[in-house]
């Protein structure tokens, strides 16, 4: 379980998210909604290290890991996919992937791990030896998705992972996300400004807005409309 608490962050001198708390459990999809520069992405971004909190704690397992760094936090188990993909262009798909196994002990099965993926994504195995920046937007996001899972994370953190991406892509994320959380117990703390995108596959979501979590419930038991206003530009 990862639990967040008055967690406040930000870029120098400028404060981006205040006071937030928000819970993500295994096996479940927790949402994080909001318009453009709400604090979503700095909330991820806290959550896997890239950003130090002004104050607040971050807790995943029961363990404090606010200090931690980033490799630490993925050696714990702790997925992440930037907004953008940031994958290697210059490699190939398979060197990308391969980059996944750095957070894993030196025991386990490289090839087993991989038929895993290539049964999420069957695109990546036709396209081993093409190099990631060949791909298109969809293909790169789909790699972007696998190299954090080779990672065999029991959180995965996912910041705009369905943004300008054609609808069968979407389509496909959106079932593997559904897949991992359910079949393979992962937590999916997703960060999306899409309402529809977001109810389709979530169990529980926060609202962002102006840096503080304005609303948050199951999604089973939420009227879309009632919250709609907090999307709205």
């Amino acid at each position: 379980m990862l639990s967040i608490k008055n967690l406040t962050a930000g870029y120098e001198q400028s404060v981006v998210l205040e006071n937030a708390s928000i819970n993500a459990q295994k096996g479940a999809v927790t949402a994080v909604l909001g318009r453009n520069g709400v604090g979503k992405t700095t909330l991820i971004k806290s959550i896997i290290g890239l950003i130090k909190p002004i104050v607040g704690k971050i807790e995943w397992e029961h363990e404090d890991i606010t200090s931690l760094p980033p490799e630490e936090r993925v050696r714990k188990g702790i997925g992440y996919v930037p907004q953008g993909r940031e994958i290697f262009s210059t490699l190939t798909v398979e060197e990308n992937l391969l980059l996944g196994f750095e957070a894993l002990p030196k025991k386990v099965n490289p090839s087993q791990i991989l038929e895993e993926i290539y049964d999420l994504f069957p695109v990546l195995k036709e396209m081993l030896h093409r190099k990631g920046g060949d791909l298109s937007g969809g293909q790169q996001q789909q790699l972007a998705i696998a190299r954090a899972l080779v990672g065999q994370p029991q959180l995965l953190l996912l910041d705009e992972p369905m943004e300008g991406i054609q609808p069968s892509i979407v389509q496909l994320i959106r079932e593997v996300i559904l897949q991992i959380a359910k079949e393979k117990r992962v937590g999916v703390l997703l960060v999306e400004h899409n309402l529809d995108l977001a109810f389709s596959c979530a169990d529980y979501f926060y609202i962002l807005d102006r840096g503080t979590v304005v609303a948050q419930g199951d999604v089973a038991e939420t009227n879309k409309h009632e919250i709609q206003q907090y999307l709205t530009v």
